[in-house]
């Protein structure tokens, strides 16, 4: 039965309420050919690929960039006086984010696009490099942060290779990949990967991004940034009604995916729509055993942002009146990206506490198994 959330009457009772926050998506890489990018490949990066790295570089399948106007796609304040790139300095990190919002908590998704390089063997060791990287100069530091292994997600052989090497590291909490592969998800190419993730009851992160050198868009490559920001929600969609529809929860009953940077306020539309096709094509997938929305519902987590928000307020309430009352969203920022979401800011105020307390920290703090 769906229990309906009362709107608080006294929205002060936000600013006098500490809640904690538990930050799910923070970047502390993602451009390449800048000084910590070089170092990265310098220390970490096996010899053998270095030689291949410096000889003939990054090829993958690219897409939109970032504006030229917003370099980094990050918030202008963001630049660390170090002069390194907007989340790769820890000090400034802790100061402009883990410090000012008194974070219990912050989980690090590194963008380096491992997956979308043509050369899998070689995107495969840049994602080791990477990860490395997290460790000494992100893990063993900063107690608060937890991380995401980055994985050449394109081939599920190499992909499980580094699950198996760091799936037991206490400082990784997820697997991580974008959004725009080159197959859905679903496909049984990926699913040695989702095997090697439940050994270590690691949940899979699909992230905002990619390429895989196929249009955005059902009708071709957009013109504009704004189409290929705001349109990556199309991506989302198609990825979940992938994994449902091939029966990858039906092999994998244990597997855990976190949508993260795709929005949230389409999953129910979603569900209703796949729920009335499956009544009508049951036979096309008779390898599922209940409606698609209840896989939906079991199998997917969501980041809040980039934060929904309707004119009404009300109309919030009833969108997480259909999300099981936001039990399965956890908060994110963005850090250091220029569409941030405060954690003081993020969330109506009017929203009950306790909804608000499980979605800024508890439920992350129970899916991550953080103490």
């Amino acid at each position: 039965m769906t229990q309906n959330l009362e709107i608080t009457e006294q929205p002060q009772i936000a600013e006098k309420t500490k809640l904690a926050v538990i930050d799910t998506d923070i970047h502390n890489f993602d451009v390449y050919d800048d000084p910590v990018f070089n170092q990265i490949i310098s220390d970490y990066l096996a010899p053998e690929w270095r030689d291949y790295h410096e000889m003939i570089g990054m090829r993958g399948h690219y897409g939109v960039g970032y504006p030229r106007h917003q370099p980094n796609a990050a918030r202008t304040d963001a630049w660390p006086p170090s002069g390194r790139p907007p989340g790769t300095d820890l000090d400034f990190m802790r100061e402009q984010l883990l410090d000012a919002f008194d974070m219990d908590y912050g989980v690090l998704n590194p963008l380096v696009g491992a997956g979308g390089q043509v050369n899998l063997a070689y995107g495969a060791q840049l994602a080791r490099a990477i990860n490395d990287y997290q460790i000494a100069e992100w893990l063993e530091l900063e107690p608060r942060l937890r991380a995401s292994i980055l994985v050449n997600y394109e081939d599920a052989e190499l992909a499980a290779q580094e699950i198996h090497r760091l799936g037991d590291h206490e400082g990784f909490v997820q697997i991580i990949l974008v959004v725009r592969t080159q197959e859905p998800l679903g496909r049984r190419k990926y699913w040695k990967m989702y095997e090697a993730a439940l050994e270590y009851d690691l949940p899979i992160g699909i992230h905002f991004g990619g390429s895989a050198g196929h249009p955005l868009t059902g009708a071709g490559w957009p013109s504009y940034y704004i189409e290929d920001h705001t349109g990556m929600a199309q991506s989302f969609q198609a990825q979940v009604a992938s994994l449902v529809c091939e029966g990858v929860f039906e092999h994998f009953p244990e597997l855990r995916i976190v949508i993260i940077e795709g929005g949230f306020a389409w999953m129910p539309s979603l569900a209703w729509r796949l729920d009335q096709s499956w009544k009508r094509l049951k036979a096309e997938t008779p390898y599922l055993t209940k409606a698609p929305s209840e896989y939906m519902h079991e199998h997917f987590w969501l980041s809040t942002q980039p934060m929904e928000e309707p004119r009404q307020h009300e109309h919030f309430v009833q969108l997480l009146e259909q999300m099981d009352n936001g039990s399965k969203l956890m908060f994110a920022t963005d850090y250091p990206h220029w569409d941030f979401d405060s954690p003081d800011r993020a969330l109506p105020a009017t929203l009950p506490l306790e909804t608000r307390r499980n979605i800024m920290a508890e439920n992350a703090r129970q899916f991550y198994k953080l103490v």
